[in-house]
């Protein structure tokens, strides 16, 4: 997988549908143990509601779900929550949508919508990041070069980590793994081969607010 998208800070979004108020809380998690801790303290919170529902996603494969009507009709509630989360083809996350019954039944078709509506408004409140792999490159040009190489990452949209001037001009820019050979060629060319390109380690990063951010 090229790249995934997570949930780096979570969010909470509310809707009303017939009286009855639904609101999501979206949640970062890693293992199924931070999932039902989460779990916990929404429902510890909202111990008054009529109903917590939660779904939740891990691995970057979507190897782990999990799924809860709480006791809403059986398939109206924690299923179509996943669903979202699995349309969206978001990972490691989990929600979970409390309800508070408004006096008007839905219908099954009703609470399977306002589950799904719910759900995407706290994903539309939280922090949805794109995790990549990618390599460090470091480039080492003189200032005849410098324009064109700017250019080039710009082109490609490839994030530039830091800039050092002095005699020559030292470059850090995070490179997409699966672009890695390509940029190499492409720098090559455009300075006639008079660039230093000096590899590092892989490393998973997103840019976040247009900054880049490396993960261990």
């Amino acid at each position: 997988m090229k790249s995934y998208k997570v949930v780096y800070k979570g969010g909470e979004g509310e809707i009303t549908e017939k009286k009855s108020r639904f609101i999501a809380t979206v949640h970062p998690v890693e293992t199924e143990e931070e999932a039902a801790a989460f779990i916990g303290a929404i429902k510890k919170k909202y111990w008054d509601a009529s109903h917590n529902c939660s779904a939740f996603t891990i691995g970057r494969n979507h190897e782990l779900t999990r799924c809860s009507d709480d006791g809403e009709p059986s398939g109206t509630a924690g299923r179509p929550m996943l669903d979202v989360l699995l349309r969206e083809d978001i990972h490691n996350a989990a929600v979970v949508v409390t309800r508070y019954f408004g006096g008007t039944l839905l219908g099954t078709g009703g609470l399977v919508r306002a589950y799904q509506k719910s759900t995407q408004a706290g994903l539309a409140q939280a922090c949805v990041i794109e995790k990549r792999q990618g390599r460090i490159l470091e480039i080492g040009t003189d200032y005849n070069g410098l324009g064109k190489i700017q250019y080039l990452l710009a082109q490609q949209k490839i994030p530039v980590l830091h800039t050092e001037y002095t005699d020559q001009v030292s470059m850090q820019a995070m490179v997409p793994a699966e672009e890695k050979d390509e940029l190499a060629k492409a720098v090559t060319e455009a300075t006639s081969g008079t660039a230093a390109l000096n590899w590092g380690g892989q490393a998973e990063y997103a840019v976040i607010a247009g900054q880049v951010e490396i993960f261990e």
